[in-house]
């Protein structure tokens, strides 16, 4: 199997199974997200513990199997991370979708990386980053 179906598999997976796309009770952190491109949308929910680890993130909404799929590969590298690491792994997917990216910086993406492939379709971009641009967003709200 080469790279690219792998990657296909993947995406694939996450959109017709997502592990994270439920609703959330008593999240932390909630933001709404709209691609107005093409009217993808997703809420975006983050639960953070007493130490600042992020220990729930799901999402609803609809859209394409690429934003879908992209918001469930963010919510499993999320989970277990800090607020400054979650925002780090955005800074690291963005610079992927840029092709800025170090071969050491794309495995801290995991299956994640599995967009990187997103660059070379400019019409597709929004779509990968609406659930990361939402978090980047919501995590700048600040809470106290």
């Amino acid at each position: 199997m080469d790279t690219k179906e792998l990657y296909r598999e993947i995406l694939n997976e996450h959109n017709i199974n997502p592990t994270h796309k439920q609703d959330m009770n008593e999240a932390t952190f909630c933001m709404d997200g709209v691609n107005p491109s093409c009217g993808d949308q997703i809420t975006l929910k983050m639960k953070l513990n007493d130490d600042g680890i992020i220990e729930n993130v799901s999402f609803i909404g609809s859209g394409c199997a690429i934003s879908q799929a992209s918001a469930d590969m963010m919510a499993d590298l999320l989970i277990g991370k800090t607020k400054e690491q979650a925002l780090s792994l955005a800074d690291i997917f963005d610079r992927m979708i840029k092709e800025e990216v170090s071969e050491e910086e794309l495995e801290q993406l995991d299956e994640a990386a599995a967009l990187q492939d997103i660059s070379h379709m400019p019409a597709r971009v929004k779509c990968a980053m609406l659930g990361w641009r939402t978090m980047k967003q919501m995590l700048g709200i600040e809470t106290n």
